[in-house]
């Protein structure tokens, strides 16, 4: 069973308010290390800064959306391996194929709950305990 407490977490979302409700939810699992950022450009400087082991990206953003951003997370030596869910609005076929061919790990839903969240977080690194 991982410790919620001992992981770090990047939230990637244009969305002010998606970031915060993300990160009361990760809070409430027991999550202590989480931080936000607005694109994939600004996600590729802090995770090149910032040892992160989940990044929770949405898919449509401005600058650089959350494929390319998953495209550029795998194919980097360093920060390849990180654990990657992509949060989306729209179940586009096409865009979840895409996803999986570059390597997702899982996918969220919006509008999530705090137990979705918890069990795509699950399905990608097994059990976690609260802080």
């Amino acid at each position: 069973m991982i410790s919620a407490s001992s992981m770090s977490v990047l939230l990637v979302d244009d969305q002010t308010s998606i970031r915060a409700l993300l990160r009361n939810s990760l809070v409430q699992l027991g999550f202590v290390k989480v931080s936000g950022v607005r694109n994939g450009l600004e996600a590729l400087e802090h995770l090149n800064a910032n040892p992160t082991h989940l990044i929770i990206s949405d898919f449509n953003m401005p600058d650089m959306d959350g494929l390319e951003l998953l495209k550029a997370v795998r194919a980097s030596s360093t920060i390849g391996k990180t654990g990657f869910i992509m949060l989306t609005g729209q179940a586009n076929k096409e865009l979840v194929q895409q996803a999986i061919s570059a390597g997702v790990n899982n996918f969220l839903a919006k509008p999530f709950t705090t137990s979705s969240l918890k069990s795509r977080i699950e399905a990608v690194f097994g059990p976690i305990c609260g802080a």
